[in-house]
């Protein structure tokens, strides 16, 4: 197999194996993109005839003006979102001759949270949601690609060890994260009050306050995330 090397600005790059670089190319015309891979080892469940799988999210913030635009939005049905990325990237990869997998697969569910730790270029943030090179806290992913090629990502340092002031652990305006993990429970009760209209509009205050993503969600695409979190 063909070895694709990529750095944590992978997604500017042009790269060298043809077929990788005609699948970032359909990602981006799907207004998706390419957060880290990994080798497939010998435990993982996966294909035999896959080298490497990619995590897939939204390519934000123009994801949000095309996905409202879609017939799964429009068409009132449930989880829209889960419908239209299933449909994207199923076609993405029977024509790149992969292997789509979904969050919402299962059970059993496929490990993103490990998988995204394994590609280097997500981390456990101090609160324990997931933060991203680029995307930050507002990391999410809309699916994975098991590609019959092999891809490397230089590994880099957490954003979070040089990050003096760790915002994100001091933000949540009702102390939902805290040294024995995150209380679902309190974090809801308060957005279904007056008070968290903030976090139900703009999105997680924890969230919004990583130095990393900044302005990467639209106000209503957070919004979005939020109700489904309801």
């Amino acid at each position: 197999m063909a070895r694709v090397r990529l750095s944590a600005s992978h997604a500017n790059n042009r790269l060298a194996d043809p077929r990788h670089q005609a699948l970032i190319d359909a990602l981006s015309q799907a207004h998706l993109t390419l957060l880290g891979g990994f080798a497939i080892n010998a435990q993982d469940d996966l294909p035999i005839n896959c080298g490497s799988v990619l995590l897939i999210g939204p390519d934000e913030p123009r994801f949000w003006p095309e996905f409202i635009r879609s017939a799964e939005y429009q068409d009132g049905a449930p989880d829209p979102m889960d419908r239209w990325s299933k449909r994207q990237l199923n076609r993405i990869a029977v024509i790149h001759n992969g292997h789509a997998i979904f969050p919402s697969d299962g059970p059993p569910f496929a490990p993103f949270y490990s998988w995204a730790l394994r590609t280097g270029l997500a981390w456990a943030s101090p609160i324990g949601l997931l933060v991203h090179a680029q995307a930050g806290l507002f990391v999410s992913f809309r699916g994975a690609l098991a590609v019959p090629w092999d891809v490397e990502f230089d590994s880099i340092q957490s954003p979070c060890s040089s990050c003096a002031t760790k915002p994100c652990q001091s933000s949540c305006p009702v102390g939902a994260f805290s040294k024995d993990g995150y209380d679902v429970a309190i974090c809801k009760n308060h957005l279904t009050t007056p008070a968290g209209l903030d976090c139900m509009t703009q999105g997680c205050a924890a969230r919004r306050a990583c130095p990393i993503g900044q302005d990467r969600r639209i106000p209503d695409q957070s919004a979005f995330h939020m109700d489904a979190f309801i």
